[in-house]
């Protein structure tokens, strides 16, 4: 077990070399990023060798005009800025901690919730009284983020799924809706309706999330109450954007959150595709530790969060 996890951290992907993969996605061209992060290209070029070489995998395309990602390459750089961004907060944490002591509350939020409220809620924590929490985030699939509270590694929760484990108290934040979803080159998305039935959707190419999840948990629970289940072995990923982008560079079809998704369809780089007699509506949560006695500063954020809304 102890060399499966030194071999797992000699194989990691360095932050510069996604750094340098997202820039080629940005700015168009290899010699292009390197000018934006002031390397030179021989540089840029041996960093991404290495990091195909790293991964396993073929990320640029490369012809005498130039290079440019190919669909695993595009993956990759999605999944690289949440990476980064995690980084990004990992380094605002360290420097934290070298001031002052604050009030430190730790959160634990599934993926949904973790990328669209959790940024919004943060923005607004201590506004009032100009004192702010230090806040750890910790991001995992529902049944993980119910794992932490009940383990005490988390003071607050928040999930999608539709139940709650015994030893949690939740209350309501807000109700979401999944969205069957294809990408604008489907059969399904030139259809005059967008529509597709219950049976065209489980024997179509689905791609969902993992076990655990709570998109998961509301997709099957909603089949089952259709009548139908998923098949066996789906193929499934671990992140939104993940799964985003296997649909648009595919033929599959997923389901996602229309909270995680509604920028995508005002685009139309997904088309949302209405299943007659599938109910995916679900309840968003905030669960804590029956009996915890709760800080100043979670009783704060969980007041924030389950605070009537306005509409």
């Amino acid at each position: 077990m102890a060399d499966e996890r030194i071999n797992k951290r000699a194989q990691r992907a360095s932050l510069a070399a996604l750094e340098v993969l997202i820039a080629s996605d940005t700015h168009g061209s290899i010699s292009a990023a390197a000018r934006a992060l002031g390397l030179s290209q021989p540089s840029a070029s041996a960093t991404l060798r290495r990091l195909e070489r790293d991964l396993g995998l073929e990320l640029l395309t490369r012809a005498s005009r130039g290079a440019t990602l190919t669909d695993a390459g595009r993956a990759v750089a999605a999944w690289a800025q949440t990476v980064l961004a995690a980084s990004d907060r990992f380094e605002q944490g360290v420097a934290a901690l070298r001031t002052a002591p604050t009030p430190r509350v730790r959160l634990a939020a599934s993926l949904t919730i973790a990328e669209h409220l959790v940024p919004r809620w943060l923005t607004q924590i201590g506004a009032d009284t100009n004192r702010r929490p230090d806040v750890e985030l910790i991001v995992r699939n529902s049944h993980d983020v119910m794992d932490l509270v009940l383990a005490d590694d988390a003071d607050l929760g928040f999930v999608e799924g539709t139940s709650v484990r015994r030893g949690l108290r939740s209350r309501t934040i807000m109700r979401d809706t999944l969205v069957v979803l294809v990408g604008p080159q489907h059969p399904w998305a030139r259809r005059r309706a967008a529509r597709a039935s219950l049976a065209e959707l489980v024997a179509a190419r689905l791609v969902i999330r993992e076990e655990g999840s709570g998109t998961r948990d509301i997709l099957v629970r909603a089949l089952a109450a259709a009548g139908a289940q998923l098949p066996d072995h789906l193929p499934h990923l671990g992140s939104t954007a993940a799964l985003k982008t296997a649909v648009q560079y595919s033929d599959a079809v997923t389901v996602l959150s229309e909270l995680a998704v509604a920028e995508d369809l005002d685009r139309g780089s997904l088309i949302r595709i209405e299943v007659p007699g599938l109910a995916l509506d679900r309840r968003l949560r905030l669960v804590w530790k029956d009996g915890a006695e709760l800080s100043a500063p979670v009783r704060e954020i969980a007041a924030l969060v389950t605070a009537p809304r306005a509409g």
